[in-house]
């Protein structure tokens, strides 16, 4: 079976970025992805870390899938004048059945929460995004 590793950081990145725009709402704002993924290291020609790519990969999903906009990448350092899409705010608002919103859930998630929950939360999340 495949390592899923970069799954996992892709839930990871997507969960933190999605908290960080809606902690800014409806500001919009710089992200860095050193914010999202960490510290970089590029190598001695100066390239990203394919750990950094991975995230503003992320980044661009997102904003192409239609949970946030933004308005320009920043080399590729950060993107510019982001903020979550009208439907991405809704999903995050949106109360569960236990009563907290969709972003509280993701918070817990994102900070004590094992690989295998934040990846069903997430899961969950995009399947209800396209309902919505």
């Amino acid at each position: 079976m495949l390592d899923d590793l970069h799954i996992h950081d892709f839930y990871r990145d997507a969960g933190r970025l999605l908290l960080a725009l809606f902690n800014q709402f409806p500001a919009p704002a710089t992200v860095y992805v050193e914010d999202i993924a960490g510290p970089d290291t590029p190598d001695e020609f100066g390239l990203h870390s394919p750990r950094h790519l991975a995230c503003l990969g992320a980044m661009t999903w997102l904003q192409q899938s239609g949970y946030m906009n933004f308005s320009q990448l920043v080399r590729q350092e950060a993107v510019e004048e982001a903020a979550l899409s009208h439907r991405g705010f809704l999903l995050l608002v949106k109360k569960t059945e236990s009563g907290e919103s969709n972003a509280q859930l993701l918070d817990s998630a994102v900070r004590n929460g094992s690989s295998p929950q934040l990846q069903e939360l997430m899961e969950r999340l995009m399947r209800e995004f396209h309902i919505l």
